[in-house]
């Protein structure tokens, strides 16, 4: 696996594996309805276009097949995190948010995690802040609002 940075030539396959992903690796953890709000199968490529180069991502390749990507703000809030259904557990989303976390001077790193995401942050160090009840396009559903804290320089010395 090879972690490097995100092209605009990437969003085709960078949308494909979110829908895929949502709909089966997060099928346990919500319903066809929440699943189906979620990631609709249309998301606006020009948004995503914008916010991927407007942010730091990057995305982990097996070969010629993008296994997973993952992007973050200058804030330190970590947008998205997603790994493909068939190269889940293998690292990949380890070594994206270490990337991530890698690139950002902050003190502290945020993320909105979903219920099937929870455990993998939570064995990063992140800490829950507070549960979310979100709705998208009329559909509640669960997240968690977690945080990173780092060390800052003072800290360090």
């Amino acid at each position: 696996m090879t972690v490097r940075p995100y092209r605009p030539s990437d969003l085709p396959e960078i949308t494909e594996l979110f829908y895929d992903t949502v709909h089966t690796v997060n099928a346990g953890d919500y319903t066809p309805e929440q699943l189906d709000a979620w990631a609709d199968g249309a998301p606006d490529t020009a948004e995503w276009g914008r916010t991927l180069a407007e942010h730091t991502a990057f995305v982990a390749m097996e070969g010629e097949i993008l296994a997973g990507f993952g992007d973050m703000d200058a804030s330190g809030y970590l947008d998205r995190l997603y790994v493909h259904k068939d190269f889940q557990r293998r690292g990949i989303a380890s070594a994206l948010c270490g990337a991530l976390e890698a690139t950002v001077g902050t003190e502290r790193i945020v993320t909105h995690a979903s219920i099937t995401a929870r455990p993998f942050f939570e064995s990063r160090g992140y800490r829950l802040v507070r549960e979310r009840r979100v709705v998208r396009h009329g559909v509640p559903m669960t997240n968690y609002r977690m945080e990173k804290r780092r060390p800052g320089p003072a800290q360090n010395a």
